[in-house]
């Protein structure tokens, strides 16, 4: 069983919402934005963020992070999520957390990593949450500590953020900062897989095959590892898919093996 993380980049959401914008100037922004316009956006957003607005500071932050109608400079970027998360903008808070712990724009630092994960993670932000939980598993900037990491995971978990879903399923299934728990980590994974995550999917399948934490069953087992096969990103984890797939379908009916073909062709994520 695969036992790497996940480790979230700058993933947000291009514009928000916010009390200081006019609804009617956010709209034509997003339009413009959404249009590849980008210099018309700038044009609507730059006014916004000079008079201190955050989310108008923290979407330009994004396009110079982003090189999206801006010529990519990192701190430029930094810049502008600094002035947006120092009015308590969680999503710069966020992206400053991620360019610390990266070193981009700024050297890498991964005591001003935590700062900023901490400051979004109190405000709920669940990318943070669980970059904090993989900071803490991993002891960057902080001394190890598997228990924190999972508290991490689950406040993430809890809020339906499926890296850290798939990340609770391996604590248990592993042991690390909780007791082993085959039926918890079935929990997580299907949580996970059934938002779409290739690997949860393939867990899943994997401990469909054991019996571990579930009935053994290979319909299930084939089922989700084709879905895993068909989803994942990366050649490799896809080609591994497939193998477990193909290697399951050598012990199963010509009957079984339609079943789950059907089971996978209707499955949608929830």
């Amino acid at each position: 069983m695969r036992l790497t993380c996940s480790f979230l980049l700058i993933v947000v959401s291009f514009f928000g919402l916010s009390s200081y914008v006019l609804a009617s100037s956010l709209k034509d922004a997003t339009e413009a934005y959404n249009n590849k316009n980008y210099e018309r956006a700038l044009i609507i957003l730059r006014p916004l963020a000079d008079n201190g607005d955050p989310v108008a500071q923290y979407n330009i932050g994004t396009m110079y992070g982003s090189g999206l109608g801006l010529n990519q400079d990192y701190k430029q970027a930094i810049i502008w999520y600094m002035r947006s998360a120092e009015q308590e903008y969680p999503a710069a808070q966020f992206n400053l957390g991620v360019m610390y712990q990266k070193g981009q724009g700024v050297l890498k630092d991964y005591n001003n990593a935590i700062f900023w994960y901490s400051k979004a993670a109190k405000h709920g932000y669940p990318g943070a949450q669980f970059n904090l939980g993989n900071m803490y598993r991993r002891g960057d900037g902080v001394l190890q500590d598997y228990k924190k990491a999972v508290i991490w995971y689950l406040k993430s978990a809890n809020q339906d953020y499926a890296p850290a879903q798939f990340n609770m399923g391996l604590a248990y299934s592993d042991g690390l900062g909780v007791g082993r728990d085959y039926k918890q980590a079935i929990y997580w994974f299907r949580r996970a897989a059934d938002q779409g995550d290739s690997d949860s999917q393939f867990n899943l399948g994997l401990m469909y095959i054991t019996g571990r934490g579930v009935t053994q069953d290979y319909i299930q087992a084939h089922k989700w590892l084709n879905i895993s096969a068909a989803r994942a990103t990366d050649f490799n984890e896809a080609s591994n898919a497939a193998k477990e797939r193909d290697r399951i379908a050598l012990k199963m009916s010509r009957e079984s093996i339609d079943e789950a073909q059907r089971q996978a062709s209707i499955w949608r994520p929830k």
